[in-house]
């Protein structure tokens, strides 16, 4: 079992920056899956930005050139830099981590973005 925290959410302007973080109870290794979806109620959780167990790193069309993920093989943290920030990236963000065929989510974090 693996255990995922957010944190860096909050409220910010449209325009400014958050960096989201994800403390794992693992160190996570390069060939895991991670990444960030984020949900607005009523919709679909959407897949914000991911690294894949073989290292690519997909976006959003909607947030490219202004999120950027990360993570530290070996380490126990992913994050995401998110600039440039519209109030439609108002939603509440969720780390994952696949393990194999598991994959393990984070409580959430509450970001919004409104002036």
């Amino acid at each position: 079992q693996v255990q995922l925290v957010e944190s860096g959410g909050g409220l910010v302007q449209p325009g400014g920056s958050l960096r989201l973080s994800c403390a794992a109870s693992e160190r996570i290794s390069s060939i895991y899956g991670t990444g960030w979806y984020r949900q607005v109620p009523g919709k679909q959780r959407e897949l914000v930005a991911a690294i894949t167990n073989v290292g690519s790193i997909n976006y959003a069309d909607s947030v490219k050139g202004r999120f950027i993920i990360s993570r530290e093989n070996g380490k126990n943290t992913m994050y995401l830099q998110m600039d440039a920030l519209k109030p439609d990236d108002t939603a509440v963000y969720y780390c994952y981590l696949l393990k194999g065929t598991r994959q393990y989510w984070g409580q959430g974090t509450q970001v919004t973005v409104s002036s």
